[in-house]
């Protein structure tokens, strides 16, 4: 199970990737988030993909992908998807794909009104990525039993009147929506049910049976919908939780190793508390550029209490990856990257009950003024990291390929090492 111990884009999908080239890896199993996902994957020949629900292993011939019940299925987003990994030697993504039925999908409806809701926000915007996610699983919790799901497109008339009721409730509560005719999402909707192979619950226990699995999670644990710093999270459970939900009724519940992935730079896209913020490091990442949702892509120097805290949430890994150690290399143009232990007042953030949004909240605007307090530059990133937030590095990333990655204190050969430190 990979999930990112930050505020995402730490690297999940090129660990992915390199798991799914070193390890015989089944399926890659995607269970939270939606298309706004953005895990980038570099092959050694320079190709270059970002994937958002197709698994990050999926350059690898052979390996398939399932969306589990917990993701949030946009079926267009996924034939354009499948479209550019077609057109970088990927030709059969699609047919290396399931889809469980019960997962809700994100429709043109919602899309429009996650954007009016952002916009109505003004400065006080949250970061959305703007593709309706959220307001897919907003709609969802609101109304269970109406919500359009994957399993309805296999029925015309079910989903027509699923899209029409969703199109009219977001019309009278929002305005009029910036989104096709009902009759005109249908075509593509009910083609997506004919082209890919949909699953039910009971799927998943035969996939584990076939060969060894990848859960990837999306975005990361201090985003996380109920333990992140609130309003700038997401209506997603980002730690290993549905992974382990999944497992359990899957009759393997406790047998999946847990990877937390970690960056040299603790970043941030969009709006929020970023405590080590330096505005003056030259850093940028091509792959996360500004955008008018958003906003900017922030950088700041290796926040330990913060990841302490997303791993008190996630409730212990088995191990670390630690990705961009490229930047950590002496450069008389750039800073010496800093590790911060602790912030002025505090070395422990303590996670409250789940639900708590009024202390979410409170956290949130104690950290928009909190200062960090830095030790000096790490001389053995791994092992700072290691000591900092007392779990074992085990993989090492120093660059965007698989190439670049090396397991860390053994051989490559080696299965990755077990204890489980919580």
């Amino acid at each position: 199970m990979v999930v990112d111990l930050g505020y995402g884009d730490a690297g999940k999908g090129t660990v992915v990737d390199w798991l799914c080239a070193t390890r015989h890896v089944h399926t890659v199993v995607r269970f939270n988030g939606g298309a706004q996902a953005a895990h980038n994957v570099v092959l050694p020949d320079g190709r270059h993909h970002t994937f958002a629900q197709f698994g990050a292993g999926t350059f690898r011939p052979g390996v398939r992908t399932h969306l589990a019940r917990q993701q949030v299925v946009d079926p267009l987003a996924l034939a354009a998807e499948a479209d550019h990994l077609a057109s970088v030697g990927v030709p059969d993504a699609l047919d290396r794909l399931t889809v469980d039925g019960e997962a809700l999908l994100a429709t043109p409806y919602h899309r429009a009104a996650n954007r009016l809701r952002e916009i109505a926000r003004g400065a006080a915007r949250h970061g959305s990525c703007g593709l309706g996610v959220g307001e897919s699983v907003r709609y969802g919790l609101a109304h269970p039993d109406e919500a359009p799901r994957v399993a309805d497109c296999r029925d015309r008339e079910l989903l027509r009147r699923r899209l029409t009721v969703l199109r009219d409730r977001l019309t009278a509560e929002l305005g009029p929506l910036d989104a096709p005719p009902v009759a005109d999402c249908l075509p593509a909707f009910t083609a997506f049910a004919d082209r890919v192979a949909i699953a039910d619950r009971s799927y998943l226990a035969g996939v584990l049976r076939a060969g060894t699995v990848v859960f990837e999670g999306a975005q990361g644990v201090l985003l996380d919908e109920w333990h992140g710093f609130h309003p700038y999270t997401t209506w997603s459970t980002t730690t290993f939780a549905n992974a382990e939900d999944l497992l359990a009724e899957a009759g393997a519940a406790g047998s999946a190793y847990r990877l937390g992935v970690v960056r040299t730079v603790t970043t941030r896209h969009g709006p929020g508390p970023l405590v080590t913020e330096d505005r003056t490091l030259p850093l940028t990442d091509p792959r996360n550029p500004t955008n008018p949702w958003q906003g900017r892509f922030r950088f700041g120097h290796f926040d330990a209490v913060a990841h302490r805290y997303a791993l008190d949430v996630a409730g212990g890994v088995d191990g670390l990856a630690l990705t961009h150690l490229d930047l950590t290399r002496p450069d008389p143009a750039r800073p010496a990257l800093k590790l911060c232990r602790r912030y002025d007042g505090t070395d422990r953030l303590r996670p409250g009950p789940p639900g708590d949004l009024e202390r979410q909240a409170a956290l949130t605007a104690r950290l928009l003024t909190t200062r960090p307090v830095y030790d000096a530059p790490p001389t053995d990133w791994p092992a700072a990291v290691s000591e900092a937030l007392a779990a074992p590095v085990v993989l090492t990333s120093h660059g965007p390929t698989a190439a670049d990655k090396r397991e860390h204190g053994r051989s490559a050969a080696g299965p990755l090492p077990v204890p489980r430190v919580a």
